[in-house]
């Protein structure tokens, strides 16, 4: 494998209705082994939900996931990455935003997939490093 984002992102990025509940967000998230879903908001924007969102907003803010909406704890607006960009590149976008889950978005077409930090440690710890 290459040290594109394409290469390493996972795909098909997962979607939930802003509408839905974080209780059924999380287990979407815990039945499918992921840490993030994308949401499709209007005129091309997107959100995320994310296990850090849930940690902040519902744990630790002692809110119940079953009465919350996954529109209100969601994490909007939300940077994108290129799938041609390279892995070192992701992760300084990253590193700068302060994010652990990006969505990959190939122009016009949307969402195509989702890169994580677990993505580029799995890239980094696979193929090397040539700084």
């Amino acid at each position: 494998m290459g040290r594109l984002v394409r290469e390493w992102m996972s795909s098909p990025a997962i979607f939930i209705d802003p509408d839905a509940s974080v209780s059924h967000a999380m287990t979407l998230m815990r039945r499918r082994g992921i840490h993030s879903l994308v949401i499709d908001l209007e005129n091309k924007t997107y959100g995320i939900l994310t296990t850090t969102d849930i940690r902040d907003k519902i744990v630790a803010a002692d809110r119940n996931p079953k009465d919350t909406k996954v529109k209100d704890i969601m994490s909007t607006p939300v940077l994108t990455a290129n799938p041609d960009w390279d892995i070192k590149a992701c992760s300084l976008k990253m590193q700068e935003a302060e994010v652990h889950h990006l969505p990959v978005q190939n122009g016009g077409n949307g969402i195509i997939g989702l890169i994580s930090a677990t993505d580029i440690f799995a890239a980094v710890e696979e193929i090397g490093w040539e700084g």
